[in-house]
């Protein structure tokens, strides 16, 4: 009853008790805004007048790069309610960050802290940070921020990520350049073309090629970028690695995909295998080219050519060249500079002439490599005065010459104990504005080196401020000079200056120096060396190693050669043929048949074949006891297995018949000599003479007669080139 009587009430006092209210609240809502006006709290001024002040602290520290004060600054905010705000930390963050001493550390313990302890980091702060650390060129921290921004809800920018990958490929850190494209990829951005272009170039190029073809799967899965284009350098990568046929099997998944192949495609397949020697399948790719209606250009050509002549295969080279003008392909300089090249190696004058005429009725004008070619042609079949004189030709030209050619020409001044002229060109070269290269100077470092190791520390010394020199090499050069000599002093002279250049020892230097402490017995030096390359490094390789057991052999420390070998077993590097011969030899000389048996049945395990200087040892171990016969028949067992012997082992046979009386066979023998084209050596006079002042054939008339004649042959011979030298 009581809710029908309300419900009866008049609406107007309804309306009426409602007006009032909001008169009431409205008049109440003035008053306290007058009071307010009228009469201000006096803590909440002080309160904001006090925050101001410390903001303005915090952000002049900040901006001077104060980065400890202004957190202090911010910290003393926490005595005013509410503050301090994200605000005031973005603020923080954003005057640091202008400062020119910017500390990471310090930036990402903000933030750190605004994560665990609040205020919660918002958008502008991942922002502000991200801009900031990637103008900064801090690739890693610029990635952990945008994952630390994805990861709290906020979405990085597309046009940021881009920026973040370019900047990683300018810097060369591809792995960042990856982990960057995974979390695009993740927030479902797909980089430019280009952009995505240049990192497979780039992985392809550092040698990445899983890394790069799992970029190029990631964007084809999403429908992006199917051109040839995008894939070819993987499959260059992988031919010019060895991995023909890998790339092979690549080429035909692309084509089932549904890609479209290009010339550079098919040029990449004929490179490879025609780069592992693989004739067939190099030609097989070249048929299919055109089945598939692409033209092969020059490159493809050339390619071709390149790795027929470095197998020595001119005469092929040639008919392809021939077969190559006739399909309309017309070859370029770089083509005729490399059958240059392999004609003047196989000393094929009249062919040489042949294709110089040809260059010269096509208009090319012979560039740099031209000549460097022929020079370096000439050089391999001995003809160093004529290389000499055409080199000479082209510098006094100065138009072709550049540092290449000049090097080769320092190269040979230096081989002729000329060092005073190369020191001489070296100033000419700088006068006509050709740069040495670090060649050049190490060229010359190497031949100073070879007569006066002080006069080479004073050329060191004198060009030492040139860009980019000294380096490592010519580091190594002069101290192995060191090392040979057994010059300790200068050894120690180098090693300082090594210390002062801030250059660091590598593994060539460390080898010289293990080598220099076996020479003066200093084994211990020599382990300690070992040691302190086994914990600070550099690694020990298979040539340090087999150097210091060679030469703990020869001192016929056999047992602690056989535990360096352990050592490299262990840490993972691989024994060579050359480490098992040291310790076979070393096993025959010491009669050990135990560890003989053992390092046979290794190398066979690990299959390595015989070499001449496994044979040699055998023949020695039988030679020694008196088992000439056998000899003889590993001799001949070797040369039926394609081996020629060496000098040095007819020299053990030769001494052996000598000690045993066997005269009439060393007759036979030196025979033999001469048919495999072995030339006796000093060692092998030095036995001859031996045996003649001994007087072991005085019982031998006519043999002794025999070798007089091939000993006076032999000084006669010395003397003829003695007079062709001087």
């Amino acid at each position: 009853m009581r809710f029908i009587g309300a419900s009866t009430r008049n609406p107007s006092n309804i309306i009426g008790n409602k007006v009032y209210f909001l008169y009431q609240f409205v008049s109440l809502s003035s008053s306290c805004a007058v009071q307010t006006l009228d009469f201000p709290d006096e803590n909440q001024t002080q309160d904001s007048n006090r925050y101001l002040e410390l903001k303005c602290k915090m952000q002049n520290y900040a901006a001077k790069g104060y980065i400890k004060k202004a957190i202090e600054a911010l910290n003393y905010m926490g005595s005013v309610p509410s503050k301090p705000t994200v605000y005031d930390y973005n603020s923080l963050i954003y005057c640091y960050l202008r400062s020119k001493d910017v500390f990471l550390e310090e930036l990402v313990g903000v933030y750190i802290g605004m994560k665990r302890f609040g205020p919660h980091p918002n958008a502008s702060t991942f922002n502000t940070l991200f801009k900031g650390m990637l103008s900064l060129g801090s690739l890693k921290e610029s990635l952990f921020i945008a994952e630390e921004m994805w990861k709290s809800g906020f979405l990085p920018s597309f046009s940021s990520m881009s920026k973040l990958l370019k900047r990683s490929m300018e810097f060369s850190s591809l792995v960042d350049s990856l982990s960057v494209l995974e979390l695009m990829l993740r927030l479902d951005y797909f980089p430019t073309e280009p952009t995505a272009n240049l990192l497979i170039v780039s992985l392809s190029r550092a040698g990445m090629i899983a890394e790069a073809y799992f970029v190029f799967s990631a964007l084809l899965g999403k429908s992006h970028f199917r051109g040839a284009y995008s894939y070819n350098p993987i499959l260059w990568a992988l031919c010019k690695s060895n991995q023909s046929y890998t790339a092979l099997a690549l080429f035909c998944s692309f084509r089932k995909k549904g890609l479209v192949h290009s010339v550079y495609s098919y040029t990449a397949l004929i490179y490879g295998f025609s780069k592992e020697k693989l004739w067939d399948e190099a030609f097989h790719c070249l048929n299919e080219m055109k089945t598939d209606g692409f033209s092969p250009d020059v490159w493809t050509y050339t390619s071709i050519i390149k790795f027929l002549c470095d197998d020595g295969k001119i005469e092929e080279g040639l008919d392809l060249l021939e077969k190559m003008e006739e399909e309309g392909c017309k070859p370029d300089l770089v083509t005729y500079n490399i059958i240059l090249r392999e004609l003047c190696n196989q000393n094929m004058i009249v062919e040489r002439g042949k294709l110089f005429q040809i260059i010269d009725q096509k208009g090319f004008s012979p560039d740099p490599y031209t000549h460097a070619s022929l020079a370096g042609g000439l050089l391999k079949q001995g003809n160093v005065g004529v290389a000499k004189e055409h080199l000479l030709g082209v510098i006094s030209r100065e138009c072709v010459a550049d540092a290449p050619l000049y090097n080769i020409y320092l190269n040979i001044l230096c081989r002729e104990d000329n060092s005073k002229e190369a020191l001489s060109l070296l100033k000419s070269m700088v006068e006509r504005g050709v740069r040495p290269n670090n060649i050049s100077y190490n060229t010359i470092l190497k031949g100073l080196c070879e007569n006066s190791i002080d006069e080479a520390l004073e050329f060191f010394d004198c060009v030492s401020r040139v860009e980019n020199w000294p380096d490592l090499v010519s580091i190594n050069t002069i101290l192995s000079a060191a090392c040979k000599q057994k010059n300790s002093p200068m050894i120690r002279r180098i090693l300082n200056r090594i210390e002062s250049e801030g250059f660091k020892l590598n593994i060539v230097g460390a080898t010289c120096l293990i080598q220099y402490f076996c020479a003066v017995g200093e084994i211990q030096e020599c382990l300690k060396l070992l040691e302190s390359m086994m914990i600070y490094g550099p690694t020990p390789s298979i040539v340090t190693l087999n150097t210091l057991m060679d030469n703990l052999c020869k001192m016929h420390l056999l047992v602690p050669a056989c535990r360096i070998f352990l050592y490299l077993k262990s840490s993972g590097v691989l024994p060579d043929v050359i480490t098992y011969n040291i310790l076979i030899r070393a096993s025959i000389k010491e009669r050990n048949d135990t560890l003989l048996d053992h390092f046979l049945r290794e190398m066979y395990s690990q299959r390595f074949k015989w070499d001449v200087f496994t044979y040699g040892s055998f023949i020695y171990g039988l030679c020694r006891e008196g088992k000439i016969s056998l000899a003889m028949q590993l001799r001949d067992q070797m040369c039926e297995n394609g081996i020629s012997p060496n000098t040095g082992i007819y020299n053990t046979i030769l001494e052996a018949m000598f000690k045993r009386g066997k005269f009439w066979g060393i007759v036979s023998l030196l025979k033999q000599m001469a048919k495999d084209g072995c030339e006796p050596n000093e060692v092998s006079f030095e036995i001859l003479n031996r045996a003649m002042s001994k007087g072991w054939m005085k019982e031998f008339p006519r043999t002794a007669k025999l070798f007089k004649l091939v000993l006076c042959g032999n000084s006669e011979k010395a003397t003829n080139h003695g007079e062709r030298t001087s």
